[in-house]
């Protein structure tokens, strides 16, 4: 699934252009690499965000191609 699609479907960003947006950015990372909207997520994927000034940072669990508000919750875990 794509980096994009994987953040707006487990709601981690609101909508794919932000998350589109965050990739070019570079505020987005796979594994410790800088991540392009395209890029691949795989089950066991570590991902960063940078926000203004926070971050966070999560597992894939779980990859869903739609998704609600109960599935979202269940595609990732948040790990510090």
């Amino acid at each position: 699934m794509r980096i994009d699609k994987f953040l707006k479907n487990s709601r981690l960003i609101k909508r794919r252009t932000l998350a589109k947006d965050a990739c070019e950015q570079e505020r987005v990372m796979i594994n410790g690499k800088v991540a392009k909207p395209g890029a691949d997520v795989k089950v066991g994927d570590v991902i960063n965000i940078a926000f203004g000034n926070g971050e966070i940072k999560a597992r894939v669990i779980h990859l869903a191609e739609h998704s609600n508000k109960e599935i979202a919750a269940t595609m990732y875990e948040i790990i510090d």
